[in-house]
């Protein structure tokens, strides 16, 4: 099913981790065990009780962090700097020379938004080699609403960075592996294409089983490489 038209005029919001690049593979594991470890020591708890936290506020607010600052006041700058130094992470990120091709013939204007932290995403897109393709990285830091941070899926938030790009809602297309990010986005007026190809390898965040072959109403293309969306374009 394909019900999106895009052109010059379209600004895509490129999602990061499991849509440009398989985070499965190492970071998102290495991400779990710092998580852990941060909440086990700030909050004086054991592992059990820091990984029980940890997958109950990412449930909750859609971002275990959120979580932390309300009901624990950590500090949101130490937080994302402590947990992804992530040593070792650049020969882990891998891309494809046909990715690359994909995203430069791609029409409009594309943009990354994601809700890690700048510094990670900046080393994640240098090590894809495709930082040329975007106009800019909105991360984390850039997601704060009313002194809060509103990271996806804040349907808010997603209003905002509309706003911010000079653009009426209608006009940006998130591409995500996260189906509750593609609602918001659908939500304000947005387009959405579902990514498929690394998502199949990570956790439901409901934990339940996706069914990977049905496509809700809210999303408009499911998509497995960055090619097939070139080709349906326009």
């Amino acid at each position: 099913m394909n019900r999106l038209r895009t052109d010059r005029n379209t600004v895509w919001l490129f999602d990061l981790d499991n849509t440009l690049h398989d985070a499965g593979a190492f970071v998102f594991p290495a991400l779990k065990t710092s998580m852990r470890g941060y909440i086990a020591q700030q909050l004086q708890v054991d592992e059990a009780e820091a990984m029980r936290l940890s997958m109950a506020y990412w449930q909750r607010y859609g971002a275990t962090l959120l979580g932390l600052i309300r009901h624990h006041g950590v500090d949101a700058a130490h937080f994302l700097h402590e947990t992804h130094r992530l040593p070792g992470l650049e020969p882990t990120v891998r891309g494809h020379r046909h990715d690359v091709a994909a995203l430069a013939r791609l029409p409009g204007r594309r943009v990354i938004l994601t809700n890690a932290p700048r510094a990670y995403a900046l080393r994640v897109v240098g090590a894809l080699g495709i930082a040329h393709l975007f106009e800019r990285v909105l991360a984390i830091e850039d997601m704060a609403m009313f002194g809060q941070l509103r990271p996806k899926p804040d349907a808010r938030m997603l209003r905002r960075v509309a706003v911010r790009l000079g653009v009426p809602a209608s006009r940006c297309v998130l591409v995500e592996d996260t189906l509750v990010h593609q609602k918001s986005a659908r939500r304000v007026g947005m387009g959405t294409v579902w990514m498929q190809r690394f998502a199949r390898h990570a956790p439901p965040v409901d934990g339940s089983a996706t069914r990977w072959a049905t496509q809700p109403a809210y999303v408009d293309r499911r998509v497995r490489t960055l090619a097939a969306m070139r080709r349906r374009s326009g």
